[in-house]
């Protein structure tokens, strides 16, 4: 049975360039960065280039980078670190009701330790709601935190304006963009689109798990939340994961090379996917955003669950909302933010699309669902 890999949000394939740079890494050059023999400078250097090709990608300043564990450690790093440094100030952040839980529940933690979190609506497409942002603004507004690309509908959001609304309220106010499902997708411009701090993770673009990035501005003041060794200019400390590292490097190098035709391609395979569920599926609904390689589709009258696994013995995986969350069934932020009923968010699956995937392998899943659909609805029904 040929497998179809259509959970490209969740976590992507490596790029071959990727497994054998890190190989190599991990059996020849081994250094610690921090070691000042031979095989430290070698590491060092290495570190130096993945962090130079990521600043080339973000026409941003190499220091501005630093390296984390992933998209989660960046996006606690960026809103307890920032929290934690201004809070004799100002104790109000801003943030969205369809943010991904590495951005939610560390505000739910600043709320019990007395910050005030300010939660904008987004319309029915999940895009926020930019007047509710200007009437959220105040004085004692901390910072901002809006996420580019949402990892459930896929639906993009105006950083560039959002960025010129609340600078030119108050220039001292820090935005954060989560831009772990953005990253690889489309061109960002954190420096144009007045964004302080942005976060990526390394296995949505092919690159490996546990490594990812945290762009900071030079100037933005953030005290660490991991302390130790001073790696990083103190702002990250551990011994820094040197065969994530190169991975990272190589899989942002590769992502970005011949981008416009990437994200063409990516893009063609959700367009074909999504005409041919709604031209030939009866009772679906799209909740898809513009974002070129997620696809979110509610099939009232199956749980979501359950079409997921029918769909899993026959060799397509997809996924119910996200899979970083958690593996226990829970409604949807995403899906209530943008006001679907409960026969919807109990229904939903998220087809999500990579540079490895093709349109026949779109054709196959179609048939796949024709077959078991009306199957799965007359069994619920009863």
């Amino acid at each position: 049975m040929t497998e179809i890999y259509f959970d490209n949000g969740a976590t992507t394939r490596v790029f071959p360039e990727v497994r054998e740079i890190m190989s190599r890494v991990m059996d020849t050059e081994y250094g610690n960065p921090s070691s000042m023999h031979r095989k430290g400078f070698i590491a060092e250097q290495l570190m130096t280039q993945s962090r130079e090709t990521i600043a080339r990608s973000l026409k941003v300043d190499p220091k501005e980078i630093t390296f984390t564990s992933g998209g989660t450690e960046a996006n606690n790093l960026a809103l307890i670190g920032t929290a934690l440094a201004g809070r004799r100030v100002r104790r109000h952040i801003i943030s969205t009701v369809i943010e991904h839980a590495s951005v939610y529940n560390p505000l739910s933690f600043l709320e019990g330790e007395g910050f005030e979190v300010t939660y904008l609506p987004v319309d029915e497409k999940g895009i926020v709601d930019l007047e509710a942002l200007k009437k959220a603004l105040r004085k004692d507004t901390l910072l901002v935190s809006v996420m580019c690309v949402n990892n459930e509908i896929g639906s993009v959001q105006p950083i560039e304006e959002i960025g010129k609304i609340v600078k030119s309220f108050d220039p001292e106010i820090l935005f954060h963009t989560d831009c772990i499902q953005a990253y690889g997708k489309m061109v960002l411009y954190p420096r144009r689109w007045k964004v302080d701090m942005l976060s990526v993770s390394g296995h949505k673009i092919h690159g490996p798990k546990g490594i990812g990035f945290l762009y900071v501005r030079n100037g933005v003041k953030i005290k660490p939340i991991l302390l130790g060794g001073n790696q990083q200019k103190g702002l990250r400390s551990g011994t820094e994961n040197m065969p994530g590292i190169a991975g990272l490097g190589t899989a942002c190098r590769l992502i970005y090379e011949d981008h416009e035709a990437k994200i063409a391609a990516i893009a063609a395979v959700k367009d074909h996917f999504i005409s041919r569920v709604m031209e030939e599926l009866p009772d679906v609904r799209n909740n898809s955003g513009q974002a070129p390689h997620i696809a979110s589709i509610s099939f009232p009258g199956v749980r979501s669950e359950v079409l997921l696994h029918a769909l899993e013995d026959r060799g397509i995986y997809v996924s119910a909302g996200s899979a970083c969350s958690s593996n226990k069934p829970e409604i949807s932020g995403t899906l209530k933010g943008i006001g679907l009923g409960k026969e919807y968010y109990e229904s939903t699956l998220r087809f999500s699309f990579s540079v490895y995937n093709t349109q026949e392998e779109v054709d196959e899943c179609i048939e796949v669902l024709k077959e078991l659909l009306p199957v799965l609805r007359r069994f619920t029904r009863r």
